[in-house]
């Protein structure tokens, strides 16, 4: 399911080597799609709105300007876009500018593709995540805001037999659209777990009123249980 999403990428970057380098780095990733280069803010005002990307690859310093001056201008029209800043600013002040512009990442140059991989696949694990609607509790709002405090929180929380790890992955299956439901054994392919254990996991998750679970009954044999996320 979550193998179909492709997040569309803009990629802003005064310099044609370092913007082509990014390109082929985001492309190694699986679910990324770069839509555009853009290599003046100008450009990349331009290109964000006519294109709509879910995230832009943004740097900060500029022949004509800054880039977060970019960003405000993005967050003032309320343009739904996430950024990533990459730059060779190494002051806090300019990390504190970013934070309170609502980055997702911050990234020194020069950019090592481990570091670079490791920030997209924390922004599609967001993005994934947040696609789908419904209702928020507090352990919702804690692993997108913080997943390292959270995944903590959930260890010393859940009952024995339960690893949160395997318990994070059993809730990214529900991470889509809240119309799809799985069975036990469909969940057990998507985790790579048996049958059994992905059903004392899905049964923990309908505790936690996470999801739901309803009878479907077939033309012939047992009905099947299936579960779904709660709306």
């Amino acid at each position: 399911m979550t193998s179909e999403i492709s997040i569309r990428v803009l990629i802003v970057e005064d310099d044609l080597r370092i913007s082509e380098l990014h390109r082929r780095f985001t492309e190694r990733m699986d679910g990324f799609e770069v839509v555009g280069i853009a290599n003046t803010l100008a450009d990349a005002e331009e290109m964000t709105e006519v294109l709509a990307p879910d995230l832009v690859l943004l740097d900060l310093f500029f022949p004509e300007g800054n880039g977060l001056d970019l960003l405000r201008r993005l967050r003032a029209r309320a343009i739904p876009t996430d950024a990533i800043l990459i730059t060779a600013a190494r002051e806090m002040t300019s990390l504190k500018e970013a934070l309170r512009g609502g980055v997702f990442d911050y990234i020194i140059k020069p950019v090592f593709l481990p570091r670079f991989q490791e920030a997209l696949r924390k922004y599609r694990e967001y993005f994934v995540n947040t696609r789908a609607d419904g209702t928020l509790d507090q352990k919702d709002v804690d692993r997108l805001l913080h997943p390292h405090a959270g995944h903590q929180s959930e260890g010393l929380q859940t009952p024995k037999g339960i690893d949160p790890l395997t318990l994070r992955k059993v809730r990214q299956v529900f991470a889509g659209p809240t119309a799809s439901t799985f069975s036990a054994e469909e969940v057990a392919e998507q985790v790579g777990v048996s049958r059994s254990t992905a059903r004392r996991y899905l049964e923990h998750l309908v505790s936690e009123g996470f999801l739901v679970a309803e009878l479907l009954y077939g033309v012939v044999g047992r009905p099947e249980r299936r579960y779904s996320r709660h709306s």
